[in-house]
């Protein structure tokens, strides 16, 4: 399977539109967002071309390729807009022989993790700040930064997971870091990374 990873939307239709046209030139199976969708936040500056309204318009039609969990800033109210299922805490993917477990991050994160046995990966956004490195017992924590409102100087990112491990790339498609699958550590993934 191939898959598309975002997070932290934020109600941003300008980004939405990016996203979604990244989403056409991946031609992905599904796409995971991985929280905080139509609302900005409190915490958040609005984004460029926020506008719920639209970005609810153009997602509802792909409901049957999208998965999702729950942000921090998704509400019941969202969901009553929405028509796929944004409300879970988190999902359970598998990439390989290693379990992904997918949220959004407030809840589980590096400094309390949900239960992983030793190579399973933690793939959050929430931070707005891509990530991947080593921590637990083997354990990765893979972040694919934020579409709508990157921190720390990173890109409008996004990640891809296709059947040799992990891509993470810029709205425009270029690539800035990989991670092969086979790798079974993020320290012996700096001689897989590309």
């Amino acid at each position: 399977m191939k898959l598309m990873i975002a997070s932290d939307l934020h109600g941003s239709a300008f980004y939405c539109r990016q996203l979604l046209a990244a989403m056409e030139r991946e031609q992905p199976d599904k796409l995971l967002l991985l929280g905080d969708i139509l609302y900005h936040g409190p915490r958040n500056d609005l984004p460029e071309g926020y506008a719920p309204k639209e970005v609810i318009a153009m997602l509802n039609p792909l409901r049957e390729r999208l998965l999702c969990v729950r942000g921090n800033c998704d509400t019941e109210v969202d969901q009553m807009v929405l028509d796929f299922p944004i409300l879970a805490d988190y999902a359970l993917l598998y990439a390989g022989s290693r379990t992904v477990f997918a949220t959004h991050g407030h809840h589980y994160n590096t400094a309390c993790p949900p239960p992983l046995a030793k190579g399973d990966i933690l793939l959050h956004g929430h931070t707005h700040v891509p990530a991947w490195q080593e921590f637990g017992s083997g354990n990765l924590y893979l972040n694919p930064g934020s579409v709508a409102i990157p921190k720390e100087n990173s890109a409008h990112s996004y990640m891809m997971l296709t059947d040799s491990g992990f891509a993470w790339k810029d709205l425009e498609g270029s690539i800035y870091h990989t991670l092969a699958l086979d790798c079974p550590t993020a320290v012996e993934s700096i001689a897989c990374a590309v």
